[in-house]
Formats: C-alpha cells, structure tokens, sequence
C-alpha cells in the first residue's frame, strides 16, 4: 500500500481574534530502515515519496556504491517500512567508519572535519559552468512555486537539479538530506551526468549539506538560506561556489564567484 506524502488533521485556528476549526494538511512522517545485505544499516525519517532514488542516493552518499549497477537487488516494503538491498560486493561493512570524526586534508590546503566515509567520497568539483545573477532568482523562484507539499504543508525541504537555464527534476522531504539524496538517486537511475548541472536548495547551507553537494559533484549550489562558516571553508577547498540568501532581488556569493555573472552570458562547459 502506498504512503501518503500529507494526511488531513481538524485543527483548532486562532485569526482574526477568534478561535475557529479548520481542516489542515500536514506532512508525513516515515521511518525507513535500510538492510544491505543481510545487515541492518541505518533508519531514515523522511516523506514517503521516491523512496527507491532516496535509497540509492543515500548508498552512494556513503560510499556503499558509486552506480547503479553496483546494486544487485532492491525493493521496499512500504508497509513494514523496510528497504532491502543486496549489493553485488559482499564484504561486511564497518559501521565505525560511518559515526566517527576524522580530521583529514582537503585538497592539501586545510585541516577539516569529516566523517571518516567523507574523506573517501567527497569530491573536487570540476565545472566550467557559469551562471548569471538573473537566472539564479528564475530557477529558485521556479523551484519553490513548483513544490505543492510545501504550499499545502510548508513543512518540507526542497531541493533541484539544474541546467543553468531550467530545472530538470525537484525533490521535496521532510529532511533536507533526504531531499539531496533523492537527486542523487535520480541522477544515478537516470544515467545525469552532472558536471554541467547545478542544485538549487531551499534549506541551509551547512557543512553536511555542502558534502553532500559535495558527492553529487556539482559545482554551484544556490540556496535561499544562510551557510555556516565549516560549509564555506570546505566549499573554498572542494572548488563549490555557494550562492546564499537568494530572496527577492538580492543574493550574496561567498565563494569561487567567478561562476556567477552580472549580465546573461553564453554558457561554456
């Protein structure tokens, strides 16, 4: 049986100084609990929507696969809410390296901190994309007016694959990693080569999202929020120009703004 994303709620609703009920959507809630290969490996909460690219996008984000073909079986019980997958690589997984800091180098410039997985999945992006100043406001002004779970809910995170001119596939989760994941997912089902791409993100630009954008391996992130200080050194060591606070007809760039233009341009990849 198929999830709901929202269900409907009888609310209590004060406006206009007076009390009055009212029918309410709200956003699902739903723990997945992942086994690969015999093993459990983690439980994610997130919106029950595209579970199967929410999957591979988390594998590949841990360093479990790198392609789709590295999947030998997957499929989900949404009743139970379980995700089975048998990997064709077979050797037990060493859930240390998934919960412990380590402080490696990035890109022999600066001493950061990783998860110990992240060390080997994080990547340098390599793009010669461009943007202009005007298409950045298009595409997250399209991508927010394109969620209707946030319109209806305002209680998920929004997330899209970009060209420079349009947005190619949006995902929407309750958990703004769950979001990106989805389009790691999509990318890798999809066979989207992304060096020419970009992810335009509703939520806040921390050092984990960054990583995460990170592993996709685009090069321009765009976000209507605020990024942290961790995200912005590692955005400067791993070649990612951030583009934060984009509302309204302003936007700030913090790093590698050479990507971002004034005036539209032709675009060289």
């Amino acid at each position: 049986m198929e999830k709901k994303i929202t269900v409907k709620k009888s609310i209590l609703k004060f406006t206009d100084a007076s009390f009055i009920h009212e029918e309410d959507e709200i956003v699902a809630e739903f723990p997945l609990t992942l086994v690969v290969n015999g093993e459990e490996f983690a439980t994610m909460v997130c919106s029950p929507d595209h579970l199967d690219e929410l999957v591979i996008g988390f594998l590949a984000s841990e360093g479990l696969i790198r392609f789709k073909s590295d999947i030998k079986n997957l499929s989900i019980d949404e009743s139970r809410g379980f995700a089975y997958v048998d990997l064709h690589a077979k050797q037990p997984i060493n859930q240390q390296y998934f919960s412990k800091r380590f402080i490696g180098s990035c890109c022999g410039k600066s001493r950061q901190f990783y998860l110990h997985n992240d060390v080997k999945t994080a990547k340098t992006a390599i793009t010669n994309i461009n943007i202009s100043v005007k298409q950045c406001f298009h595409l997250m002004k399209n991508m927010q007016n394109g969620s209707i779970i946030f319109q209806k809910t305002g209680g998920v995170h929004n997330a899209a694959i970009c060209s420079n001119s349009e947005i190619i596939v949006a995902r929407s989760d309750i958990g703004r990693h769950n979001a990106l994941d989805k389009l790691y997912g999509y990318c890798l089902l999809q066979q989207i080569p992304v060096r020419d791409k970009m992810i335009a993100f509703s939520g806040r630009v921390s050092s984990e999202v960054l990583l995460k954008v990170s592993k996709i391996g685009v090069g321009i992130l765009l976000s209507k929020s605020a990024p942290t200080d961790l995200a912005l050194q590692l955005a400067e060591d791993l070649n990612i120009t951030v583009v934060g606070f984009i509302r309204g007809n302003k936007l700030n760039v913090y790093t590698h703004p050479e990507r971002i233009l004034e005036a539209d341009q032709p675009n060289y990849i």
